[in-house]
């Protein structure tokens, strides 16, 4: 049995809606962090202390060739002992809507600093890394990702 919305039967509604919904989530309107975005979260965060190289083993593929599933892994040089340890590394991408993508805390008590996680890429950007140590000392790392469709180049 038909039921009626004014003249339209329930199927009718319901293939006017699904379109409707369809085409507004497949098309949304999303714009893209850029590298100052990641510069000011940065600063935002430690304000105008000194970024050195070193330290932080960065581990991304140079080529993805699905940007949903990209591995990330890092190591943090460090002895993990109560007075020389790591705070905390965050992680920054200048491609995505939202810049920040993952931040990690360490104690003493961490064996090491280091993890393994897959982060979600836009597009072709930098990943940038940042290591806080105990001493205050912060340490910086990148590497861009190139994100292609389906290993095609892009």
């Amino acid at each position: 049995m038909a039921s009626k919305f004014g003249s339209q039967t329930r199927r009718d509604f319901i293939v006017t809606t699904g379109t409707a919904v369809a085409t507004a989530t497949v098309a949304p309107s999303v714009s893209l962090a850029k590298p100052d975005d990641v510069t000011a979260e940065i600063k935002k965060l430690y304000g105008d202390k000194p970024l050195a190289q070193g330290k932080i083993k960065l581990d991304l593929p140079t080529i993805a060739e699905n940007g949903l599933v990209v591995p990330l892994n890092f190591e943090v040089e460090s002895p993990m002992s109560d007075k020389d340890y790591v705070k905390s590394v965050h992680f920054w991408a200048d491609g995505n809507p939202n810049p920040n993508i993952a931040s990690f805390r360490f104690t003493p008590m961490s064996p090491k600093a280091a993890a393994q996680i897959r982060i979600r890429l836009a597009q072709t950007q930098n990943i940038v890394a940042v290591a806080e140590m105990s001493d205050g000392k912060l340490y910086t790392a990148k590497k861009e990702v190139k994100v292609t469709i389906g290993g095609c180049g892009g």
